[in-house]
């Protein structure tokens, strides 16, 4: 007789989630190892779980999967494991859509266990099948703790139903996963990390479906990490029974799983309640009960899975930290081709401040206004010292157009902001788009510059006057002109310092800034040394100059930081990469102090004859 659920809850009792902790109050867990293989696996666990992958790479959606499937692999088996070596077997029985698994566990436990049918997928939730003896341990919720175990069958996948049954072997269990090639992706991504909870993979196939891909991607993986495996080979014709066996044991030997015992079973009926004739599955049940009677086998079978999955867990982390670096590498030359762009821009109005562009048009006609006529200025510069004061007061007298000439610089200065701006803003655009990563976090409106830019060029202009004139009156505070002309003198100097800016550095005029202002920078340079002295008028314009300058790099900043501002939001942790590889050394070098170890030949006992190859 077959006991379903706890034979404690009563038939038909709602299902319950059970989260006790790993040993019960007081009880001393048997069979674990030392503490430092533990705590080592502690801290790769976190390590991974820092781990993020936000970048659009080609590496990061891989990554974070397998992130995801290490760290499943960690909270269900490794962890539980091995704080409990002496655990009953886990054998979760896995294979394709239709090959018979749910029958299969149902004959050898000899009850309707878990649902079969010709509706698939058939197993939706898994069904874990134990002795009435081994229930304690199952329904902890050590093992694959992220499903909630209940009494009764689940359409929900994250469940685990729970089913008792006297007929199987104390110290063995079985666990019907669904199909690994679901057509429901939650089922799929299930079986596989149930498979990865397996002390040892029973996996099933049957005579049409041996060689298909799917299922040889899962027992290359599991060769990889040292599982142990078995096979089943269903619903095999008889009279092509050697044949097809043959090619089978080929395959496996080709992918160095040729130790994996290997089981036959014919095409046959099932009986009322579903089940496979006896003698069909005798000798798997046989061989079940030999593993199941024998504890030593039983403990090299789980050491040798356990050790294996160790084994591979540092070039699977090793992964995750090339993938980690990627994403920090890509942070910064993503950010670098921002900081290109806008240095470039800065680079662009620096140069306008030198190469008299600035002084053409506009500004020209209203500084030639402003000053007077060019043979005025030609006369004013050899006669500077003696028409020092006639020159001031020249220059005070003309308030409407000392407005309008201060209207064209910053109208120059404005669109010059706004042009190198929108360069830049282009640029760093265009260098994103090319990027993979880059390409993701990109918004239309990023191809140009802010919306407020024009207000804030403005008002970065306006500032940057006013500290001109601030500057005069700091430089001119003890000069008799500035008491005896007042606002005028500082505002009329005020202007020939920022025309002097507009030219090469230290006032010495190059042939371009003479042909195009048709002699600008020596009137303003005349008319400022007039007043402040040579080398002050050096000072002067070199402080005006740095000034605008800090003021437009402050300004680009402020541009590149729409675009930092998402780097920086989605940059990971530089040292991640360096977090995972140490965390990984130190579960290896633990693991082989640890005491567990891989056994060089076959653990599993033989397949036996009558019906087993």
């Amino acid at each position: 007789m077959t006991t379903h659920g706890d034979p404690a809850t009563p038939p038909g009792a709602p299902a319950v989630a059970v989260r006790t902790g790993p040993h019960e109050a007081g009880e001393a867990p048997p069979g674990t190892t030392g503490d430092g293989l533990s705590a080592a696996l502690a801290g790769l666990r976190a390590a991974i779980g820092a781990a993020r992958f936000p970048l659009a790479l080609p590496s990061a959606e891989p990554a974070r999967h397998a992130a995801a499937g290490l760290t499943d692999q960690l909270d269900d088996y490794l962890l539980p494991r091995l704080a409990r070596l002496d655990a009953p077997l886990l054998v979760v029985v896995g294979g394709s859509t239709g090959a018979g698994k749910s029958t299969l566990v149902n004959s050898l436990v000899q009850a309707r266990v878990s649902a079969a049918g010709v509706l698939r997928p058939t197993t939706r939730s898994p069904v874990l099948v134990c002795n009435p003896t081994d229930s304690a341990w199952f329904r902890q919720g050590d093992l694959l703790p992220g499903l909630t175990r209940t009494n009764e069958p689940s359409e929900n996948p994250g469940t685990l139903h729970l089913v008792t049954a006297p007929a199987l072997p104390a110290g063995l269990a079985f666990l019907d996963a669904p199909d690994i090639d679901s057509v429901v992706d939650a089922n799929r991504a299930l079986a596989g990390q149930l498979l990865a909870a397996a002390d040892l993979w029973l996996f099933v196939t049957t005579a049409a479906r041996y060689a298909d891909a799917v299922p040889w991607e899962l027992l290359r993986s599991a060769r990889a990490r040292g599982a142990v495996i078995a096979m089943v080979l269903d619903r095999v014709p008889p009279e092509a029974a050697d044949e097809i066996a043959a090619h089978l044991s080929e395959m496996l030997a080709a992918q160095e799983l040729g130790a994996a015992p290997l089981f036959v079973l014919p095409e046959t009926w099932v009986d009322g309640q579903g089940l496979l004739p006896d003698k069909v599955t005798a000798p798997l049940s046989a061989w079940f009960s030999r593993l199941a009677a024998d504890a030593d086998v039983r403990s090299a079978v789980v050491r040798q899975t356990l050790d294996g999955a160790l084994a591979a867990l540092q070039p699977a982390v090793d992964g995750l930290a090339d993938a980690a670096d990627e994403q920090v590498a890509a942070a910064d030359a993503l950010e670098e081709r921002v900081r290109a762009a806008y240095r470039g821009a800065e680079r662009t109005v620096e140069q306008g401040l030198k190469d008299g562009r600035l002084l053409r048009g506009e500004v020209l006609a209203r500084w030639q206004e402003f000053v007077g006529t060019g043979e005025f200025f030609r006369t004013l510069e050899a006669r500077i010292g003696r028409l020092r004061d006639r020159v001031v007061a020249a220059v005070t007298g003309r308030p409407a157009p000392a407005a309008e000439l201060r209207n064209a610089i910053e109208s120059q200065l404005v669109i010059l902001l706004r042009g190198v701006a929108s360069e830049a803003a282009e640029n760093a655009y265009t260098g994103w788009k090319a990027h993979p990563a880059g390409a993701a976090l990109l918004d239309p409106p990023l191809a140009h510059p802010s919306e407020d830019l024009p207000e804030r060029a403005e008002r970065l202009v306006r500032d940057w006057q006013r500290g001109v004139l601030d500057l005069v009156r700091e430089e001119g505070g003890d000069r008799r002109f500035v008491a005896r002309t007042a606002a005028y003198a500082v505002n009329a100097t005020g202007l020939a310092v920022m025309i002097a800016v507009f030219a090469s550095t230290a006032f010495i005029p190059t042939g371009l800034e003479v042909a195009t202002g048709a002699g600008t920078t020596v009137a303003a340079q005349a008319v400022l040394q007039a007043i402040f002295g040579d080398q002050a008028v050096r000072n002067l314009a070199n402080k005006a100059r740095d000034e605008l300058l800090d003021r437009v790099g402050a300004l680009l900043e402020e541009e590149a930081a729409r675009y930092l501002g998402r780097t920086a939001e989605a940059r990971p942790v530089a040292e991640t990469g360096t977090a995972l590889r140490r965390a990984a050394a130190e579960v290896e070098m633990a693991r082989h102090r640890s005491g567990l170890s891989r056994t060089d030949g076959p653990v599993l006992p033989p397949a036996g004859t009558g019906g087993a190859r």
